[in-house]
């Protein structure tokens, strides 16, 4: 049995295979399918595609996973060939026509209805039924219902960069900064919002924002910092380093600096990145990130208004593939970093190399930034030798590592172990070799399978991010038009109603996963709450997955809706956990009822205590993992089911 299509030499050709078809492998709904890329001309129209074909599943992950290279070579062919791409193009092209005769005889433009044919996780039959019900639409036909129609309006998102008025109404010079980690990308944004008389950093996590927080402020820079659950304001500030879903859209600045803008793409959070290039009042606003972003870039901008000037990096110092891979742990050596894909994991890997010896930092997801910094520097002062962490260390930190290390090509995405994108294994690897710290950086596998693997990965050639489809969460405005115009006030299929009518109106914005906050609402619908109480319960960063979480959630919402003043909770037992588990827990809890402190101050009065807690807590598990990391025989790691604890 194998878990990733790493087996030589049927990988090989699989790869091969895939680009001469212009096919990438996806997973969609628990399935892997394969995805291609074409161009059709229809009366002389070019209209390209990206989609499934309706035959492109390839099976359940559970099953593709059974299955050894030769078999998914196979099963490839079968479903993917020049007779299948003959098929696909006439199903496109007999849509096509359709709706090019439509748009002839109303006098339509058929761009955006065309455009349907490119959504890459999707099959193309949905697409092509998309595609009639958008030009149908447009000629105000019998597809849609007079309810519906208002909905559509509801949700114009056409005008969405026209809601943030004060961006709108400004000229606005766009700065992209694109390159490969370790390139220098953020230095001279920075060295421009250090010298600027006002200004906002917005990060991709409360880690990145607290690290340039502390860098403005040991410039002088009088600077607040604003997260969702952390706030460290100046009386005074002329800046502010924050969360980028804390953007404040009506504080004008002389200078903004969006990084790591290629999570445009991201489909549950990149409508934070779509509202800070739409909204974010700046005379000069800095976006940072991966090449590939350019074209996504242009097009966004574009659409906002404004200019652009592109900048592209190279990389600083080079990065290497190890000639063999690593083999054993006993050929480890000081500055390496070993690199895993699940808290569990990355434990084990920790005890095995202070086996070998090593003092060891332990980095990964489920870790307060504090931690993760913490347990960063230690590694930085040479106070431990070699780093053990899961992508996390990929973004916001700095670990000067001589040499990355995957002790796996492979990552859970939630049904199954999968290959990682090759982004992701540029972005990680790209933390070897520091400029000013190594001359060169070098990558390795632990195994062969693994060192084969990555090495395909780091040549593979990045996808561009495409110049449709950006992502936008519904904010409380929207969902009161939606709830006007149908009368529907519960916020489950408020949610729902946003998601369904967008797509038929508009391609150039999408509707972001709104799968958890769905189900955050489904619990509040039961509750005598307003529709902005339940609105800023769904999305509060608590996980309902874990009974504990869920169940202080629920207590918490519950005494909104009674109208009393919630308690600062605190587990009354570890529940099965070790200690480390427990503490990780009640540190996310803490993080929870501080961000609705900031919101809900009448009901959740403690909001700075939880604040407070949450800092000692983090102290304490650094503590107690740092006593783990040095210990020659430490504590066992507790059994976690599969994917709990996944970064």
């Amino acid at each position: 049995m194998t878990d990733s299509l790493s087996d030589a030499p049927e990988t090989s050709l699989i790869h091969d295979y895939l680009h001469t078809y212009h096919a990438t492998l996806v997973t969609t709904d628990g399935c892997y399918a394969v995805s291609v890329q074409g161009e059709i001309i229809v009366n002389g129209l070019h209209i390209p595609y990206h989609l499934v074909p309706d035959e492109g599943f390839l099976g359940k992950s559970s099953k593709w996973r059974k299955l050894d290279s030769a078999a998914r070579f196979a099963m490839l062919k079968a479903r993917w060939n020049d007779e299948a791409r003959a098929k696909l193009e006439a199903q496109l092209r007999l849509c096509a026509e359709q709706v090019l005769v439509i748009a002839k005889d109303f006098d339509l433009d058929p761009t955006a209805t065309l455009a349907a044919f490119q959504a890459k996780y999707e099959l193309a039959r949905f697409r092509c039924q998309l595609a009639l019900d958008r030009i149908d639409a447009l000629k105000g036909g019998k597809a849609a219902t007079r309810q519906a129609d208002k909905t559509h309006n509801a949700v114009n998102l056409s005008l969405y960069p026209e809601s943030f008025t004060v961006a709108q109404a400004m000229p606005r010079h766009f700065i992209a900064i694109l390159g490969p980690t370790n390139s220098g990308k953020t230095h001279a944004a920075m060295q421009h919002l250090m010298k600027a008389k006002s200004g906002v950093y917005l990060a991709p996590l409360r880690l990145l924002a607290l690290e340039n927080y502390r860098r403005l402020t040991d410039a002088g820079v009088a600077v607040s910092l604003i997260t969702g659950e952390q706030r460290k304001l100046h009386p005074e500030a002329t800046h502010v380093a924050s969360t980028v879903e804390m953007l404040n859209p009506n504080r004008v600045v002389e200078v903004a600096v969006i990084d790591e803008i290629q999570l445009l793409e991201d489909q549950d959070r990149g409508a934070a990145w779509t509202a800070a290039v739409c909204g974010v009042p700046a005379s000069t606003v800095y976006l940072l990130g991966a090449l590939e972003a350019q074209p996504a870039i242009e097009s966004l901008v574009k659409r906002v208004g404004g200019t652009l000037e592109v900048r592209k990096l190279q990389r600083m110092s080079p990065l290497e593939m190890e000639k063999k891979p690593l083999g054993s742990l006993s050929n480890l050596q000081a500055g390496d970093v070993l690199i895993a894909f699940s808290r569990r994991e990355v434990l084990n890997w920790r005890d095995q190399a202070i086996e070998q010896g090593f003092k060891v930092s332990a980095i990964y997801g489920n870790l307060s930034p504090e931690v993760r910094q913490a347990q960063a520097e230690r590694f930085i002062d040479g106070e431990t030798k070699i780093v053990v962490g899961t992508d996390a260390i990929g973004m916001g930190l700095n670990t000067p590592a001589r040499r990355i290390i995957f002790t796996t090509a492979n990552k859970w995405d939630g049904y199954s172990d999968g290959t990682i994108a090759a982004s992701l294994a540029k972005q990680i690897a790209g933390r070897a070799g520091r400029f000013g710290e190594h001359e060169t950086g070098f990558v390795a596998g632990l195994d062969a399978k693994t060192h084969q693997m990555i090495a395909a990965l780091l040549k593979e050639a990045p996808e561009p991010l495409p110049g449709t489809g950006f992502f936008v969460s519904p904010n409380l405005d929207y969902l009161q038009q939606i709830s006007a115009a149908t009368g529907e006030t519960k916020l489950q299929p408020l949610l729902e109603l946003f998601a369904k009518h967008i797509n038929v109106h508009d391609e150039f914005f999408l509707p972001a996963n709104l799968s958890e906050q769905i189900e955050k609402a489904r619990w509040l619908d039961t509750l005598v709450l307003s529709l902005n109480d339940r609105f800023v319960f769904s999305l509060c960063p608590i996980s309902t997955k874990f009974a504990m979480l869920e169940s202080a959630f629920k207590d918490w919402t519950q005494a909104r809706a009674k109208r009393r003043a919630a308690p600062l909770l605190r587990m009354d037992g570890m529940g099965g956990r070790n200690e480390l588990q427990y503490l990780e827990d009640t540190c996310k809890l803490y993080s929870a009822y501080a961000w609705l402190g900031f919101r809900m101050p009448d009901t959740f009065p403690s909001g700075e205590m939880a604040e407070s807690l949450m800092q000692s807590t983090s102290e304490q598990i650094d503590k107690l993992l740092q006593k783990q990391n040095t210990s020659r025989k430490p504590a066992k790691v507790g059994k976690a089911r599969r994917g709990a604890w996944a970064k």
